[in-house]
C-alpha cells in the first residue's frame, strides 16, 4: 500500500496485482463531500484496518469497496476489474467473493441460526442440503459457537454470539475478501478479544484479505498488517489529504501528529471546544438560511401586492 497513491495497474505484472485497488476515490451525497482523493492497495492475504472518528467516512469507504456506494469520481478495482464498469449482474456475482460482517450482524430474525448461515449457500450455489448442513456445522465450530445454537433464532443469542454467527455466514462462500464494519462495537472486553482472535483465524485461510473498520485501538493493534486513519473533511483545508496516517500499528503508536495522538490516546483535548464552535457555525448557517428564506418570502409578497 502506498500513501501517495498506487502505481497504475498497467505497470504491474498480473501476478503482483493487488486484490483490491482504490484510486482517487471521491464520494458526495448531494452537496456534502464525504471522501476525497482516497487511494490505496490491498494485497491478497493482507489485513487493513481503517480508523477514524465518527463522520470521517470509514463505513462509506468500506461500502464503496463492495459497490454498495457508487463513487462520485475515482475507481474501485477488484483483481484489476472496475466495479463501476460492471453490470448489476456482474457486480452481484462478484459479491459472492466477498464476505461482509455487519455492525449489528444483520441476521434474519425469522430464520434460525442454521438457516441464516446457510442462506448464501442456498442463494448462490446448488450444493445438496446434506452438504450445506455439514458446511454450516463446520462454520459454527470455526467461530466457536456450540451447535445447539443452530436451531435458535437470533433474538435468543447474546450480542457476541450473533456477531460470531454473522461472521460464520460471511465465510460461507469461502470469500477472497472479508469486510468488517465495527465488529466489536457493543461488546465487553473479553468478547471483543474473542472477535479479534477470530479475525486473526480468518487470516489463516489461504490468501483471504480483510478490511476492518473500527474505533477500537486494541483491535487495530492486534489484527492489522497495516492501518490507515481518515480525518473528517470539514476539519481539513482543501489541499490537505484525508488519509492522515498510513503505516503499521507500531508506526501509529510512534506518530507525533497531534490529530493521531488525540485519537490513539482517546483524549478530548481541544475537541470539545471545536465541537462547540462547529455547532455555533451550523446554527449561524441555519439562521442565515432562514433569514434568506424569510427575505425571499417578503420580496414575493411585495411583488404580489404590487401586481
Amino acid at each position: 500500500m502506498n500513501a501517495t497513491g498506487p502505481v497504475p495497474a498497467t505497470e504491474i505484472p498480473a501476478a503482483e496485482q493487488p486484490l483490491l485497488r482504490v484510486t482517487s476515490l471521491e464520494v458526495r451525497f448531494g452537496a456534502q463531500q464525504v471522501l476525497r482523493n482516497i487511494s490505496l492497495d490491498l494485497a491478497a492475504g493482507g489485513t487493513l484496518v481503517i480508523l477514524g472518528e465518527s463522520g470521517s467516512g470509514k463505513t462509506v469507504l468500506l461500502k464503496s469497496m463492495i459497490g454498495l456506494v457508487r463513487p462520485s469520481s475515482g475507481e474501485v478495482l477488484f483483481e484489476a476489474r472496475s466495479l463501476q464498469r460492471m453490470s448489476d449482474r456482474q457486480l452481484a456475482q462478484l459479491r459472492t467473493r466477498y464476505g461482509f460482517v455487519f455492525q449489528g450482524a444483520a441476521l434474519f430474525d425469522s430464520l434460525t441460526i442454521a438457516e441464516n448461515i446457510a442462506f448464501p449457500l442456498r442463494e448462490h450455489t446448488r450444493i445438496p442440503d446434506a452438504e450445506i448442513r455439514s458446511i454450516v456445522a463446520a462454520l459454527v465450530d470455526e467461530v466457536g459457537l456450540p451447535r445447539s445454537v443452530l436451531v435458535k433464532k437470533p433474538v435468543e443469542l447474546s450480542g457476541g454470539m450473533r456477531k460470531r454467527a454473522g461472521l460464520a455466514r460471511a465465510l460461507a462462500l469461502d470469500p477472497d475478501l472479508v469486510l468488517y464494519d465495527e465488529p466489536t462495537t457493543g461488546l465487553d472486553p473479553i468478547m471483543t478479544d474473542v472477535i479479534n482472535e477470530l479475525i486473526l483465524r480468518v487470516r489463516l485461510r489461504p490468501n483471504v484479505a480483510s478490511v476492518v473498520v473500527t474505533h477500537d485501538m486494541n483491535t487495530a493493534r492486534k489484527v492489522a498488517d497495516r492501518v490507515i486513519m481518515l480525518y473528517p473533511l470539514f476539519r481539513l483545508r482543501p489541499n490537505q489529504p484525508q488519509i492522515v496516517f498510513d503505516g503499521t500499528p507500531a508506526d501509529l503508536d510512534r506518530s507525533t501528529d497531534p490529530r493521531i495522538r488525540q485519537f490513539v490516546e482517546g483524549r478530548a483535548g481541544a475537541r470539545l471546544m471545536e465541537l462547540q464552535e462547529e455547532q455555533a457555525w451550523e446554527e449561524q448557517a441555519w439562521d442565515e438560511q432562514a433569514r434568506d428564506a424569510a427575505g425571499g418570502d417578503a420580496d414575493r409578497e411585495v411583488m404580489e401586492e404590487g401586481n
